[in-house]
C-alpha cells in the first residue's frame, strides 16, 4: 500500500507541473503590462498644421488602397511627414528672434516717422544699413538681392554694373558695360549674374568678366531666375517668353504670349510659375511645358505696370496705369483687396512678412494688411527721393531693409518688420563662407528639378489617384 501510494503520488507531480506551465504567461511583457501603471498620454503638439505639407495624402485615403505594398509605403511616408511636422513645431521654441512692427503711441502715425528719427533710436548695426549712393550720371538703377540677402546687385540704365557685399559693406566688382541695361538678376548665387542689355542677355561672373551671351532673346525686357530648376526666364519687347538652362546653356522652351508689349514679370516662389503683365491689363501665367498660358486674368482696364507675389505663393499684387493696386487670391483667382494711389506705381516689391512697397514718382509707400480682409489696407511707412524718379524696389531677405533704386543712384532704408527674423541654413544662409557656398551649390545641382515638373499645383506630383474612374 505504501509503495502503491508513493507511486501514485509521484505520478501526480508531473501533471501538476504541466498544468502550472500551461497557465503561465507566454511572455514576460504580459506580466509587466498588468503590473505597470498606465503611462500618461503625451500632450498634443501645438502649431503642427503650420508645418504640415500641403496636399499630403490623408490617412482616410490610405485605408481605401487595396495594394498592400503601396499601402504600406504610403503609410510609412505619412508617418514620416507627421513626425517631421511635429519636430518642426517643437523646435519653434529654439528660434531666437521674433518679428515685430513699428508701433505708434497716441495720435502718432507710423508713416510720419523718418529715416533720420529711426537712425537715432535703433542700434548701431541697424543704423549702418541706412545709407545712400549718389550716382546721378548713370541713369535709373535696378536693384536685386541674392536669396540669402548677402549680396546686392546694381545695374543702371546707362550700363553701370556693381556687385556689393552688404554684410561687410565691401564692393566686390564694378564695371561699365557701355550698353543699355533694362534689368539685372542673380543666378543661383552671387558668383554669377545676368544683365538684360540692349540687344541680348549677358551673363557675368563675380569678377565682372563676361561668361556667356544669350543671343536667342532679342531686346530682353525682364528676367527671373528659377533657383530649383536652374532656369533663366526672359521676356522680350515683342512678348516672347524664353527659358534657358544655365547649367548647359540650352534653350528649354520659347512661347509667344500674343498679348503685345510685356514690361513686368513676377515669379511665384511656390510653384515656379512665371506671371507676366501685359499692356492690355491681362496677367498671364506660364510654364515651360505648355505652349499657351495656363491662366489668364483681366486685372486692370489699362496696362499692368508692376507685379509682386508673396512668399507663400497664394497672393498676387498688381499695379496698373489706372492708379489701382489690386490683390488677387491665386487659389481662387478672385480679387481680394483694392487700394488707390495718387499715381500709377511703376515698381513694386513684396517682403517676407507681407509688406508691399510701391514706387511712383519720387515717392515710396509701404502698405500693411494687404492680404487680410478683416482689417483695411493702410500706409505703414513712406519715403521720398526729392528731384528723382524711383525705378526699382527690393526688400532684403532676412533683414528689415528696403533697397530703392532711382534716377540719382541708390538708397537703403530701414522698414521695421519686413524681413523674416529666422532663417534655415540649408535653404539660405546669410553668413555662409566659401566652403559652405560650394557645398550648397553642389547640393542644389544634385537636387535640380526638371522643367516638366513645373505646374500650377506642385502637390499633384507624386500624388496617388485613388479611383480615376470616378473622375472620368
Amino acid at each position: 500500500m505504501s509503495d502503491a501510494d508513493s507511486h501514485q503520488g509521484g505520478g501526480s507531480e508531473p501533471e501538476d507541473v504541466e498544468q502550472i506551465v500551461r497557465q503561465a504567461p507566454k511572455r514576460l511583457s504580459q506580466v509587466a503590462r498588468k503590473n505597470d501603471p498606465k503611462k500618461p498620454k503625451a500632450a498634443p503638439v501645438k502649431n503642427v498644421g503650420k508645418y504640415t505639407r500641403q496636399g499630403a495624402i490623408s490617412q482616410h485615403k490610405i485605408k481605401h488602397i487595396r495594394d498592400k505594398k503601396l499601402k504600406g509605403s504610403l503609410q510609412l511616408a505619412h508617418e514620416k511627414q507627421k513626425l517631421a511636422a511635429e519636430s518642426a513645431a517643437k523646435s519653434e521654441i529654439l528660434l531666437p528672434d521674433q518679428a515685430g512692427f513699428l508701433e505708434a503711441e497716441g495720435l502718432e502715425k507710423t508713416y510720419k516717422f523718418t529715416q533720420k528719427q529711426l537712425a537715432q533710436n535703433v542700434d548701431q548695426n541697424t543704423a549702418r544699413k541706412i545709407f545712400g549712393l549718389d550716382l546721378p550720371d548713370y541713369g535709373s538703377y535696378h536693384v536685386r538681392y541674392t536669396r540669402n540677402g548677402r549680396n546686392l546687385l546694381l545695374g543702371s540704365q546707362k550700363g553701370h554694373l556693381a556687385l556689393m557685399d552688404t554684410l561687410r559693406m565691401k564692393l566686390t566688382c564694378e564695371f561699365q558695360a557701355n550698353d543699355l541695361v533694362r534689368d539685372v538678376t542673380f543666378l543661383h548665387n552671387n558668383s554669377m549674374f545676368a544683365a538684360a542689355q540692349k540687344k541680348y542677355v549677358y551673363i557675368y561672373d563675380s569678377s565682372g568678366a563676361e561668361a556667356h551671351c544669350i543671343r536667342s532673346v532679342p531686346e530682353p525686357r525682364r528676367m527671373e531666375f528659377l533657383p530649383y530648376h536652374f532656369l533663366l526666364a526672359t521676356v522680350s519687347g515683342n512678348g516672347v517668353l524664353s527659358y534657358h538652362d544655365v547649367t548647359d546653356g540650352s534653350q528649354v522652351a520659347t512661347h509667344r504670349t500674343k498679348q503685345g508689349l510685356c514690361d513686368c514679370m513676377a515669379l511665384n516662389p511656390w510653384n515656379a510659375v512665371v506671371n507676366l503683365g501685359h499692356a492690355n491689363g491681362i496677367v498671364s501665367l506660364w510654364t515651360p511645358n505648355m505652349s499657351d498660358a495656363v491662366v489668364k486674368m483681366q486685372c486692370h482696364q489699362g496696362p499692368v505696370r508692376s507685379m509682386g507675389i508673396d512668399g507663400s505663393g497664394k497672393y498676387l499684387v498688381t499695379a496698373g496705369a489706372d492708379r489701382k493696386v489690386k490683390v488677387f487670391d491665386l487659389r481662387k483667382y478672385q480679387e481680394l483687396n483694392e487700394y488707390y494711389l495718387s499715381a500709377a506705381a511703376n515698381t513694386m516689391s513684396v517682403s517676407q512678412r507681407g509688406l508691399v512697397a510701391l514706387g511712383f514718382g519720387p515717392n515710396v509707400h509701404v502698405i500693411k494688411n494687404v492680404f487680410s480682409t478683416s482689417s483695411p489696407i493702410r500706409p505703414y511707412m513712406t519715403y521720398s527721393v526729392p528731384g528723382s524718379q524711383v525705378s526699382s524696389l527690393a526688400f532684403r531677405p532676412f533683414e528689415d531693409v528696403l533697397a530703392v533704386g532711382h534716377a540719382g543712384g541708390f538708397n537703403s532704408v530701414v522698414i521695421p518688420g519686413s524681413g523674416e527674423p529666422n532663417f534655415d541654413t540649408h535653404e539660405a544662409n546669410p553668413y555662409e563662407n566659401v566652403k559652405q557656398r560650394g557645398e550648397s551649390e553642389v547640393r542644389s545641382l544634385l537636387e535640380k528639378l526638371r522643367p516638366e515638373m513645373i505646374t500650377l499645383d506642385p502637390t499633384a506630383i507624386g500624388r496617388v489617384d485613388v479611383d480615376p474612374a470616378e473622375e472620368q
